[in-house]
């Protein structure tokens, strides 16, 4: 009998979670154990085990990736374009959600924060005085933390910034020393991330009881108030990600690339669709290279290293649902947060967002490492699970669509004229 897929456990445990939290309420218990008591206890136990793999999963996930990219003989001008575009349309899907979030305010019903409708326990006023600590005032606060004077104090303190920047600068230092050296450095840290991925793999085939604790805690204290907000945020994420893909990568793609977003959609609808009925981006690679290489003319030479290289570091959608879910977390609790803290939620949206991506529910451990850095309770996250598949699927969708855009790009940029000229899309100059 074959067995059913994670995304499906995690479903129906949600309506069971629903079903149990409506039933037990806040008074129903097992001999001298409330059943709200015990939601709570299975909830925060998955949590801790997502918390224990932040720091080793983003070390050696970081290391091993700018490594990798530094050594390969394609990071000359190829490389150089690729990466540059990857980190523009990131940033500026980050911040067309940071935006949106802002304006909607999703985390806010009828003027209150969400907080109690959302089943939030912790105290605001202390966390107002953390989120003090972490988001400091300014920008130049920010950049001093970026560089810890000790890195192993930063870790066990979860100061992630710190963290990033030391293994970025780690993991590039190590391609510029001799082989005989740097390859043993790889070869740990390789190792290290394959054995923290097997790790989360494990952690995460325990979600389906994690999620179930944890929506049913919020059930269980609340009834179904949490409805009104989450469904507003889902709404706003989907709304960021639509202007994305319509404003953002088609601005883009038009002046440019110099090609039609219309020719590049149709190009590109086979491996979106792909992409929303699987939710992985590394999945629908094969047919990414085909709609792109086919659909969109471009050469082989600039999609098997395009391509590949964004499925596993160009994640446009998750960067913009890891801001947006810190914000709205922010709000339900009533936070007003800064500039200072809203700049460090970007730099690390952004940074994660490729930290992360190759692992499977990737974006749980990613808005994790957010909540974490700049204060917030990583305890929050459960309630984000009610809508997370069907925003999962969306999200990679977008990741998928701003590949192709990349690679149509970075083709019209090393001069490959012969883009869309078949029946799909319109002759080059045209």
């Amino acid at each position: 009998m074959p067995k059913l897929k994670l995304h499906w456990q995690i479903l129906i445990a949600i309506l069971l979670a629903v079903a149990a939290g409506s039933l037990a309420g806040e008074t129903a218990s097992v001999g001298p154990v409330l059943l709200v008591d015990a939601f709570d206890f299975v909830g925060t136990l998955f949590i801790n085990a997502l918390k224990m793999l932040i720091v080793p999963l983003i070390s050696s996930s970081i290391i091993v990736g700018v490594a990798g990219i530094g050594s390969s003989g394609n990071l000359g001008k190829l490389g150089g374009k690729t990466l540059l575009f990857y980190a523009l349309t990131t940033l500026l899907a980050i911040l067309v959600g940071l935006i949106l979030v802002n304006i909607v305010r999703p985390g806010i019903v009828e003027g209150e924060p969400a907080r109690e409708l959302l089943a939030l326990d912790s105290d605001t006023g202390q966390l107002s005085e953390s989120i003090a600590d972490r988001g400091a005032g300014d920008v130049v606060e920010i950049f001093l933390r970026m560089v810890p004077p000790n890195i192993v104090a930063a870790a066990a303190g979860g100061e992630m910034l710190g963290i990033i920047f030391f293994c970025l600068l780690f993991g590039y230092f190590m391609t510029r020393m001799d082989h005989s050296i740097a390859e043993p450095l790889f070869r740990f840290w390789s190792g290290v991330f394959q054995v923290m991925m097997r790790m989360t793999e494990w952690v995460l085939m325990f979600a389906p009881i994690g999620v179930f604790g944890l929506v049913a805690r919020v059930v269980a204290r609340t009834g179904f108030d949490a409805a009104a907000p989450l469904i507003s945020f889902a709404l706003v994420v989907l709304a960021a990600l639509v202007v994305h893909v319509v404003f953002t990568l088609s601005l883009l793609l038009t002046f440019v690339g110099r090609v039609s977003p219309l020719a590049m959609f149709r190009a590109a609808a086979p491996a979106m669709l792909t992409a929303f009925s699987t939710a992985s981006s590394s999945a629908t690679l094969p047919i990414t290279m085909e709609c792109v290489e086919k659909g969109a003319g471009v050469s082989n030479r600039v999609s098997s290293f395009v391509l590949p290289l964004g499925a596993t570091v160009n994640m446009n959608g998750t960067a913009l649902y890891e801001c947006m879910a810190a914000m709205f977390l922010a709000q339900a609790y009533g936070l007003e947060l800064g500039f200072g803290v809203q700049f460090t939620i970007v730099v690390i949206a952004l940074v994660t967002s490729i930290g992360v991506a190759g692992i499977p529910s990737a974006s749980l451990v990613a808005i994790a490492i957010i909540l974490a850095a700049v204060g917030l309770p990583v305890e929050a996250i459960g309630v984000l699970f009610v809508f997370d598949r069907v925003l999962d699927m969306a999200r990679t969708s977008v990741n998928v669509f701003g590949d192709a855009c990349c690679a149509v790009i970075v083709a019209r940029m090393e001069g490959e004229d012969r883009l869309f000229a078949g029946p799909v899309g319109q002759p080059a100059g045209a």
